[in-house]
C-alpha cells in the first residue's frame, strides 16, 4: 500500500485555504502597516483590516481543533499555536483551546471551569462597570474573560502549569508593542480598538448559534448529566446564524462559521464546503437557521441583559426569528476556562 504524503487533510484544499492564508497575513501586516500611517482614511482602513485578519486566523484555529485542515494532528497543533499568536491569544494552550472545543461538541453543552454568572452577582460594582461598558458596545465581559486567561494560572492550581507561558508571552507582546509605539504612538489606541471589534464579531457569531446548558465542568471528566443530550437534542438546539442566504459569500466573512448546524453534523468537513453541504443537507428547510437582520436586533436590545443570562436548553428562539433571542456570553473557544 502506498504510503501517503499530503500535507493538507483534503485534496480540493490548497487554492481555498491558500487564498484565505494570503488575506488573512496581508490583512494582518497590512492592518498593522496602516494603522502606523499617517492618513487618517488609512488609520480606519487598518483598524478593520487588522481586526479582520485576527477573525480569520480565529477561525482557522478553529478548524485545526477539528483537524480538518491538515492531514497529521501534529500540523494542526502547530498552526493553532503560531495562530494564536495572531489573535492576540497566546497566552492559552493550543491544546487546552481544542479539548474546550471537543468537549462543547461531545458534550453537547457550553462546559467551562469558571462560570462568571455565578460570581459576577457577588461584586456589584464589577458587575455594575461591565454593564455600562456593554451598554456602551465596549465588549467589557469578552475583555474580562481574556484577562483571565492570564490571571487564572495564578489564582487557580489546575492551570499553574501555564505561569511560564503566560510570563513569556507577556513579555514579548510588551516588547513588541513598545517598539511599534516607538515608530507610531497611535499603535497603542488603534490596536486596541481594531482589538474590540475583533471581540465584538467572535462575540456576535458565538452568542446566538446555540441554546445549550452551560455545565462548570471542563477541569473534571465528562459528568453524568451530560449523557441526557443526545444528537437529536443537539439538533434542535443549534442554530445557523447567516450573514445572507442571497448572497453566500457574505458568510466567508467569517469562513463560512456561520453554517453551523451543517458543522455540527460533519464536524470534519472543513469551511469552504460547508455552504454546498448545507444546501445538501437541509435544501429549503429553514427550521433551524436565523439571520442576520433579526440577530443584530437582538444582539443591540440584549447587550446588557445579556451580562448574565444563560439561556434554558430548548428555548424556542424562532417563533419570531430570533428577535427576542437574549443568547449567551462568555463561551469563546479561544479561552480555555
Amino acid at each position: 500500500m502506498k504510503k501517503t504524503t499530503r500535507l493538507l487533510r483534503f485534496e480540493d484544499a490548497w487554492l481555498p485555504n491558500l487564498a484565505a492564508w494570503a488575506y488573512m497575513l496581508g490583512a494582518y501586516v497590512g492592518g498593522f502597516a496602516a494603522i502606523m500611517a499617517d492618513a487618517l482614511w488609512l488609520n480606519a482602513a487598518g483598524v478593520l483590516l487588522l481586526a479582520h485578519g485576527m477573525v480569520i486566523a480565529a477561525y482557522f484555529i478553529h478548524e485545526c481543533a477539528h483537524d480538518s485542515l491538515f492531514r497529521l494532528p501534529i500540523n494542526n497543533h502547530r498552526f493553532g499555536e503560531v495562530l494564536l499568536w495572531i489573535c492576540g491569544a497566546s497566552y492559552s494552550d493550543y491544546e487546552a483551546i481544542r479539548m474546550k472545543h471537543v468537549r462543547h461538541h461531545l458534550d453537547r453543552a457550553d462546559v467551562v471551569s469558571f462560570d462568571f454568572r455565578t460570581r459576577l452577582p457577588h461584586y456589584p460594582k464589577l458587575l455594575k462597570t461591565i454593564q455600562v461598558l456593554e451598554w456602551f458596545y465596549i465588549p467589557a465581559l469578552e475583555i474580562m474573560m481574556h484577562a483571565l486567561v492570564v490571571i487564572l494560572p495564578f489564582m487557580k492550581e489546575s492551570r499553574r502549569y501555564l505561569r511560564r507561558r503566560v510570563v513569556t508571552v507577556l513579555v514579548l507582546r510588551i516588547a513588541f508593542f513598545a517598539a511599534l509605539a516607538s515608530i507610531a504612538p497611535k499603535v497603542l489606541l488603534l490596536y486596541p480598538l481594531a482589538y474590540m471589534i475583533f471581540l465584538t464579531v467572535m462575540r456576535f457569531m458565538d452568542v446566538h448559534q446555540h441554546t445549550y446548558d452551560v455545565h462548570e465542568t471542563l477541569d473534571f471528566s465528562r459528568e453524568a448529566q451530560v449523557k441526557q443530550y443526545d444528537r437529536a437534542f443537539e439538533s434542535r438546539n443549534t442554530y445557523s446564524n447567516l450573514f445572507s442566504e442571497k448572497y453566500p459569500w457574505l458568510n466567508l466573512l467569517v469562513l463560512n462559521f456561520a453554517y453551523h448546524n451543517v458543522h455540527h453534523d460533519q464536524q470534519i468537513q472543513p469551511w469552504y464546503r460547508l455552504p454546498g453541504l448545507h444546501a445538501k443537507l437541509y435544501g429549503d428547510d429553514r427550521t433551524q437557521v436565523l439571520m442576520f437582520s433579526d440577530l443584530a436586533r437582538s444582539y443591540h436590545r440584549y447587550r446588557v441583559a445579556r451580562v448574565l443570562n444563560g439561556d434554558p436548553a430548548d428555548l424556542d428562539v424562532r417563533h419570531d426569528g430570533g428577535r427576542t433571542f437574549i443568547g449567551v456570553d462568555g463561551v469563546s473557544f479561544l479561552t480555555a476556562h
